[in-house]
């Protein structure tokens, strides 16, 4: 898979997250700073705490660490999958 593809697929999975209930379309700024995380670690604890950081951050409330490590496993499996795959 391709760096783009990857991106979109990042995006789509932060997008779908939608901690606060506020819609996909509420958090492009949090999940452009996702996005660059997930590059800058491999370590999903890290992860975690730098996503709910993140949010945090922008929104004032805390998001239990729990979901945030979901969230960061399932980000780190899509790069993981991205850097297994053959060339298209």
């Amino acid at each position: 898979m391709d760096g783009p593809l990857l991106n979109q697929r990042l995006l789509e999975a932060v997008g779908a997250w939608d901690p606060f209930g506020c819609g996909s379309d509420a958090y492009e700024v949090e999940a452009a700073d996702v996005l660059q995380a997930v590059y800058d670690t491999d370590d999903p604890r890290l992860l975690a705490a730098r996503i709910q950081s993140i949010y945090e951050f922008a929104f004032d409330h805390t998001i239990p660490f729990y979901d945030c490590l979901q969230l960061a496993w399932q980000l780190l499996e899509l790069k993981r999958a991205a850097s297994c795959s053959p060339p298209v």
